[in-house]
């Protein structure tokens, strides 16, 4: 087993037994990883900050999602949106260095996350950066 895989084993381990509310997927250098804490699903994207954001956005674009409010916070923007069946999204769009960019997405509502709806999105972005 390589050493990568295992030490993913470990952490994944640790996480479980430590009744850590997070989930980690993925393993290697070229995969995601994602974090899912409290309806939030996080990924980071080996992109610039503003170019994150403009795929972010375009993304909203072509799925027809209208930015309901936008605002600055710090290193981070938020975005609030909602889907066409009237879901509301939320994504976090957070600087993490010069080409590292943190996205979280949470679908839904408090109690009524849509993780799949999350990790989706997520996948449009990757696609497109």
């Amino acid at each position: 087993m390589s050493r990568k895989i295992s030490a993913c084993i470990v952490v994944l381990a640790g996480l479980l037994t430590a009744g850590c509310a997070a989930l980690v997927v993925g393993a290697g250098a070229g995969a995601g990883a994602y974090s899912y804490v409290n309806g939030e699903l996080a990924r980071t994207y080996q992109a610039p900050f503003p170019r994150t954001l403009e795929v972010c956005t375009q993304v909203l674009t072509d799925l027809g999602m209208p930015i309901k409010a936008q605002r600055s916070e710090g290193a981070q923007t938020v975005i609030e949106t909602e889907r066409k069946d009237g879901t509301p999204m939320t994504l976090g769009v957070k600087i993490i260095g010069l080409d590292l960019t943190e996205v979280s997405v949470r679908t839904g509502v408090v109690g009524y996350w849509n993780r799949d709806l999350s990790a989706q999105f997520q996948e449009f972005i990757a696609q497109r950066l």
